[in-house]
């Protein structure tokens, strides 16, 4: 039962105090005027909670997803951000190498290390952006969620 949707607990505890409400006038001793001016009472009540649940999830809906925009527009930059100096730093390599044809293999071979080394810490900082990224929103979201 730990699985419980919020949402589906929600409704229940709406239902729930209802029927209650409405069992507890049923069951007291009133006219039938006065009754019918109770239920109306709370009918009016009932209707102002549910409009203001109804706003409020509205509101957090927008809220989570403007967030969620940000959050991937920020890594969408980073990434291209880093993979616009992995290339620049590719044709580098590239000119050096076209225009030192008579370049020894070992010059080769420590552009090549520079080279890989620099890709490697590229793909590093991309990937600790975007855990950092999920792990941020992930927080808000629990966050939120036990607040709601």
């Amino acid at each position: 039962m730990g699985d419980m949707n919020t949402k589906d607990f929600l409704i229940g505890t709406l239902i729930g105090g209802i029927v209650g409400a409405t069992t507890a006038l049923f069951l007291a001793p009133k006219s039938g005027k006065e009754l019918r001016n109770d239920l109306g009472e709370q009918a009016q009540i009932a209707k102002t909670k549910t409009s203001e649940i109804t706003s409020s999830a509205y509101d957090k809906g927008n809220e989570w997803a403007s967030i969620a925009k940000e959050k991937s527009s920020n890594i969408a930059k980073t990434v291209s951000e880093q993979s616009n100096q992995v290339a620049d730093k590719v044709k580098e390599v590239a000119s050096t190498v076209k225009n030192e044809a008579d370049s020894t293999k070992e010059d080769l071979s420590a552009l090549t290390e520079d080279l890989t080394g620099e890709l490697k810490e590229s793909g590093s900082k991309v990937s600790e952006t975007v855990k950092s990224e999920v792990d941020d929103l992930e927080k808000k979201f629990e966050e939120e969620k036990k607040n709601f």
